[in-house]
C-alpha cells in the first residue's frame, strides 16, 4: 500500500482532506504488517544505533489509545515505551516546555511512542492561550503577547529540537489522527450510551467539541510548519478505525524499511570462529 499520499509534503487544507478511507480486510492485513515492523525491532534492538520517536495527534475520540495497542501489541516490551502527555504538572512547569519531552526520549535500539506529544504547547496552548501564564516566562506578561508571532518561534524551537534529534539518530514519524465532527459526535455518544465506555467520557470533550473549528485551523498551521523530510506528518483518515491502525502501520514499515543499515551486529572474528568448540562444549555437558 503506498502511503506517499498522506504524507504533508506541500501546503494542505484540512478541509480538503478526506477523513474516511475503508481497506477490506484491514485487520487481517494489519496482522502480517506489524509482525515486520516487530521483526524490524528486535533487529533495531540488537543493532543499538538508531531509536524511534512515532507521535500520535488527533482530537479526542480520534483512536489513539487503541491504535496504539493494535499496531504495537506484539512488540517486545524491553524496545519500547509509551508515554502521554496530560496536563503539565508543577514541576514540569518549572521547567522550559520541552523538557519533560527530552525526558521521555527514546535510547538508542527502542522505540519511544508519544501519546499526545511536544505540539501540544503550540495546539491547545494557542487554542487557550491563558495557559500560557502559567509557565511563568519572563517575556511574557499578559496573554496579549501570546500571539501568532510567540506560537511561530515556538514552532520554530520544535523545528530545531527534531532537527537535532534526527541528526543524532532518532528516525521520527509524526500522525494527525484525522476524523470528522460527525465521527467524533458519535464516539462521544456511544461512552455516554454504554455503560463500559462511560468511563472514558469526559466533560471536558463537549466543551472543547465547541472548540472544533479553532483546533483544525491551529492543527493546519502546524502540520504546514512542521513537517519535514526527516520528521514529516502524515495525515491518516481515521474514521475507520481498522483502516486507520494499518495505514499508521504500513507507514512505519515503509520508512524503516528503508534504513539499509539497521542490521544484526556481527560476533568478533574471534569469537565467530570459536563458537563450534562452545557448542560440542555445552552438548557434552
Amino acid at each position: 500500500m503506498s502511503t506517499n499520499s498522506y504524507q504533508v509534503s506541500d501546503s494542505i487544507k484540512l478541509e480538503d482532506v478526506p477523513t474516511k478511507q475503508i481497506v477490506e480486510n484491514a485487520k487481517s492485513k494489519l496482522k502480517k504488517v506489524r509482525k515486520k515492523i516487530s521483526k524490524i525491532q528486535n533487529t533495531m534492538y540488537a543493532h543499538g544505533k538508531y531509536s524511534v520517536l512515532v507521535c500520535f495527534q488527533g482530537m479526542d475520540t480520534a483512536g489513539k489509545d487503541s491504535l496504539i495497542r493494535e499496531v504495537f501489541k506484539t512488540f517486545n516490551t524491553r524496545g519500547i515505551n509509551v508515554h502521554s502527555f496530560k496536563q503539565p504538572s508543577k514541576l514540569e512547569l518549572q521547567h522550559d516546555y520541552l523538557w519533560r519531552h527530552y525526558l521521555a526520549l527514546p535510547q538508542r535500539g527502542t522505540f519511544g511512542i508519544f501519546n499526545r506529544t511536544h505540539y501540544e504547547n503550540v495546539l491547545v496552548t494557542r487554542v487557550h492561550p491563558e495557559y500560557i501564564l502559567g509557565e511563568n516566562i519572563p517575556s511574557i506578561q499578559n496573554v496579549e503577547q501570546v500571539n501568532d508571532e510567540f506560537f511561530n518561534k515556538r514552532m520554530e524551537q520544535i523545528n530545531n529540537f527534531e532537527k537535532h534529534l534526527t541528526e543524532n539518530g532518532t528516525i521520527i514519524i509524526k500522525f494527525f489522527l484525522n476524523i470528522s465532527k460527525e465521527e467524533q459526535k458519535n464516539r462521544l455518544l456511544r461512552r455516554i450510551s454504554f455503560q463500559e465506555k462511560n468511563w472514558k467520557f469526559s466533560t471536558a470533550d463537549i466543551k472543547e467539541r465547541k472548540l472544533w473549528s479553532k483546533y483544525m485551523e491551529c492543527y493546519e498551521d502546524l502540520l504546514n510548519k512542521t513537517s519535514s523530510n526527516t520528521s514529516p506528518w502524515f495525515v491518516i483518515p481515521s474514521d475507520d478505525k481498522a483502516t486507520s491502525r494499518l495505514l499508521v502501520a504500513e507507514t512505519i514499515l515503509k520508512i524503516l524499511s528503508g534504513y539499509a543499515d539497521i542490521d544484526e551486529p556481527v560476533l568478533d572474528k574471534k569469537t565467530l570462529s570459536e563458537l563450534h568448540s562452545y557448542k560440542i562444549l555445552l552438548e557434552n555437558e
